[in-house]
């Protein structure tokens, strides 16, 4: 990755991986850990430089900004419940999407990872976040001894922002996650939040008149 610009504190990503998981594992919870892995990605992963300059990247009245989290599967594998976000709106704390609404959705039955360069260009793509639509994303599964545990994803609102290195990045910072997630309990911390009292839902086909708190 030494031929394309990397953004954010670390020298290159092998030492954000490094550091980042370290604080991961480190951290006091699950969901602790999940947000410093995620806040990492946030910081570095994407084209910072020249993306958003592009023709047609934003559409009037966007802005170049960046979301990162998790989503994991809920215990009665009904939803993907976010965790530890970071970029996303408050109220969406617990945004809760169909366990197969969308590409996350596509994720989770395939259990591979995915990019979406530009998501005009998949007429599938489903908008979950309240604020916009975003143009450009990675999603890395968490599987354990074989099990689909959640991913994690990263998007950004300017098309063509992700790169596959980012995603490959990514796809490293899954594994180390599934690590620390399983470490730290998180699957009964999930069994103890879910139902979450301030839960976002959204349906399959995206956000709605449904959408909101339940």
């Amino acid at each position: 990755m030494t031929d394309v610009a990397w953004a954010g504190r670390w020298a290159s990503p092998l030492a954000m991986l490094e550091e980042a998981g370290q604080a991961a594992l480190d951290a006091p919870g699950p969901e602790e850990a999940i947000r410093v892995l995620a806040q990492a990605c946030f910081e570095t992963l994407g084209d910072r430089e020249t993306a958003h300059e592009a023709p047609g990247v934003l559409l009037p009245g966007e802005r170049q900004y960046f979301i990162a989290g998790a989503f994991l599967v809920t215990p009665d594998r009904a939803h993907h419940m976010l965790v530890g976000n970071i970029g996303f709106p408050p109220e969406q704390e617990r945004l809760m999407v169909p366990i197969d609404g969308g590409h996350p959705g596509y994720v989770c039955s395939t259990k591979a990872k995915l990019i979406l360069k530009n998501t005009d260009e998949h007429g599938s793509f489903r908008q979950y976040l309240k604020t916009s639509r975003m143009g450009s994303t990675i999603f890395a599964p968490m599987i354990w001894k074989g099990e689909f545990l959640g991913q994690l994803i990263m998007a950004a609102q300017a098309r063509n922002t992700m790169r596959d290195r980012d995603l490959e990045v990514l796809v490293a910072m899954s594994r180390i996650a599934t690590g620390a997630w399983v470490g730290h309990g998180g699957p009964a911390w999930l069994q103890s939040t879910y139902p979450p009292p301030n839960a976002f839902y959204v349906g399959r086909h995206g956000l709605g008149p449904e959408a909101g708190a339940s």
